[in-house]
């Protein structure tokens, strides 16, 4: 059996691992280190308040960063493209889930477990009309779920190079919309709530 001290330097290995991956698609990608930080830190929070524990919820802010590592994959052509994806372009875009879980793998952890998870389910909808499997409801897993609304949440509340940052009423109000929809509505409800809290 491994001693407390060897498997707390495996868990501290596989977190450098995960850490140098998403470093390593902060690269490929336009988005910021800080959008992944404040959308982890998003997960986190959201995931304390469905009821993980501490410990499963800081695995969770630590697999975040992972849910686009897939887009290593793809062409910068299509990645960097200022403008809008044609049709054959966005269905390239769309292989990124698969491709991260490819990257990440089957595997034992339960850090990168969750990691490719997170990477494979974030872009599927409540409603079944994600991708890249179509899944609805609760076939999608909760973590991906709330990466999923964690990431819309900070994209929208933050300036990128083709929109301004929306004020947080504005994006709770898409949001609110989109519960049901896009999101899971018991995750809404969550968000709403912390957000009122702050």
């Amino acid at each position: 059996h491994l001693s407390l001290v060897q498997a707390d330097e495996l868990k501290r290995t596989r977190l450098q691992i995960i850490q140098r991956l998403g470093r390593a698609a902060e690269y490929k990608d336009n988005e910021t280190g800080l959008h992944v930080m404040r959308m982890s830190h998003y997960s986190r929070v959201l995931a304390l308040a469905w009821g993980f524990s501490a410990d499963m919820a800081e695995d969770l802010l630590n697999a975040a960063p992972m849910h686009d590592i897939g887009k290593i994959g793809i062409p910068d052509s299509i990645l960097l493209k200022p403008g809008k994806l044609t049709d054959e372009e966005f269905t390239a875009m769309k292989r990124h889930p698969l491709i991260g879980a490819e990257i990440l793998g089957e595997c034992d952890s339960q850090l990168l477990e969750l990691a490719r998870s997170v990477a494979l389910y974030h872009h599927e909808k409540w409603d079944g009309s994600g991708y890249p499997h179509g899944l609805k409801g609760e076939d999608i897993p909760v973590e991906a779920r709330i990466v999923a609304l964690a990431d819309v949440f900070d994209a929208l509340t933050s300036k990128r190079p083709y929109k301004e940052a929306w004020p947080v009423e504005q994006a709770l109000d898409h949001i609110r919309q989109q519960s049901g929809k896009h999101f899971d509505p018991q995750l809404v409800e969550l968000l709403l709530q912390e957000m009122a809290a702050v």
